[in-house]
């Protein structure tokens, strides 16, 4: 086996083919570094439905075991249920999912205690370095004891505490489209959605790592199509699609048209706030111009934040931040140990919706008052150059600001867009937006030709 864990392991896990470079002897040198790095005594371990994640799960747990610590096996569980796991017991986690990427791939989502995470900075490195110094020759032998690995069931206890914090004891009954794609939606919902005044559609619960209708990546428009159309034929109130592990969700109304993810950020942000009696609530640079002006008014502090989960993490973590929110469907609660969890976000619209008689098209389009490009990739010879090129077209213009916070954000009174490079291929990220379709076309047709030119 070989494998150059520098393309393997990235800002928050660690990806890759399954097995031509992530196998279990390789998994069983991560769990002995990741103790190592962490100076767990004890862990949690989870994975997904993926046909390779239960061994290299296990292989985690034997490396881990055989450096004196003791291993908690939760099993099949979504990430947000490995999370609850390690803010409940207090435990480092690790997650065995590569979430909504391809069948093939497989990878490690990692949290120190109380789900805080393990970003670049703050031992991931530390962790890759030790795997590429034993990968020859194997984990140093460990004085300690062999730990103990032991089984737990958390399903029942994650839905309970995700239920505690949403009240749904008054909302109408509701007819639902749930599209969990072959993925951990299928483990998850029944039991977190059991009880409710739900007459639920279920799309794809089988679980199954092959993914053979669809991949579980609700981001590609591609993948929710079966919903929107099963929402309309059933004449459901809304429809809902998790990705793979089941950490984040999308959400379509009742005619099957896609709700921003912009749009639930300030839904949810609004319901927070109001919760706590206000608070700050964090979003990333490429969230919609709606969500700072939703928080203002329901009295709370927008903070612009970089994208990316561990950015997100640390400035919750900073500020005290009730609730965040991510363009790309991640969703982070106060009340959840800071991480992300697209179950509780969905309850949140289940609530906000079954508290009112009109459509889930009406409720949302109070947060919805801008047009947006959505994410637009373009593949490129040199990042650093066509970046420049923007910014160079930019620069001094009259009315127009230009921040660096993540790649190149330029913002007039009428728009924005913001391009950042890819930091795992060769294409510049564009997202754009304005107050008017036109608008938003102009900026996104003039950005694009200075990109791809």
């Amino acid at each position: 086996m070989t494998a150059d864990l520098s393309q393997l392991v990235k800002a928050y896990d660690v990806r890759g083919v399954v097995p031509d470079q992530w196998d279990e002897p390789l998994a069983e040198l991560f769990g002995a570094a990741f103790v190592q790095v962490t100076g767990a005594d004890a862990i949690v371990i989870g994975h997904d439905m993926r046909p390779s994640s239960p061994g290299l799960s296990r292989a985690f747990a034997r490396g881990a075991a055989a450096r004196g610590v003791d291993v908690t096996e939760i099993g099949l569980c979504s990430t947000d249920q490995l999370y609850y796991a390690s803010g409940a017991l207090a435990l480092p986690g690790a997650m065995f999912t590569a979430s909504h990427n391809p069948a093939r791939y497989n990878g490690i989502k990692m949290c120190r205690a109380g789900a805080a995470p393990v970003g670049q900075d703050t031992g991931l490195s530390e962790i890759r370095r030790l795997a590429e110094t034993w990968l020859d020759a194997g984990a140093p032998a460990s004085d300690a004891e062999p730990g103990t690995i032991t089984g737990r069931d958390t399903l029942a206890d994650y839905a309970a505490h995700l239920r505690s914090l949403v009240d749904l004891t008054s909302i109408r009954p509701l007819k639902v489209v749930v599209d969990a794609g072959n993925g951990m939606g299928g483990h998850t919902v029944p039991t977190v959605f059991a009880g409710l005044p739900l007459d639920l559609v279920p799309l794809y619960f089988e679980l199954d790592g092959t993914f053979p209708n669809h991949e579980a990546n609700p981001l590609d428009p591609a993948n929710i199509e079966d919903l929107q159309q099963r929402v309309r034929a059933e004449g459901a109130d809304l429809g809902i699609a998790f990705d793979g592990d089941a950490d984040r969700c999308f959400v379509v109304d009742e005619r099957g048209e896609p709700v921003s993810p912009s749009a639930i950020t300030a839904l949810v942000a609004a319901r927070e706030l109001a919760r706590h009696g206000g608070g700050t609530v964090i979003h990333n640079l490429i969230t919609s111009w709606s969500v700072p002006e939703v928080v203002r008014e329901h009295g709370g502090t927008p903070v612009r934040t970089r994208v990316g989960h561990s950015f997100i993490k640390a400035e919750m973590a900073a500020s005290g931040a009730i609730f965040g929110g991510e363009h790309s469907a991640h969703y982070y609660f106060r009340d959840f140990w800071n991480a992300d969890t697209g179950m509780l976000a969905a309850l949140h619209v289940l609530a906000a919706l079954g508290g009112q008689d009109g459509p889930l098209s009406g409720l949302v389009a109070e947060y919805d008052r801008y047009v947006g490009s959505g994410e637009i990739n373009s593949t490129v010879d040199d990042q650093a150059a066509r970046l420049a090129a923007v910014r160079a077209a930019y620069a001094g213009r009259e009315g127009v600001t230009v921040d660096e916070l993540d790649g190149l954000t330029v913002t007039t009174e009428d728009g924005w867009f913001n391009v950042r490079p890819s930091n795992t291929e060769p294409l510049l990220r564009l997202n754009a937006e304005a107050r008017d379709e036109a608008t938003m076309a102009k900026i996104r047709d003039e950005v694009l030709a200075l990109i791809r030119g």
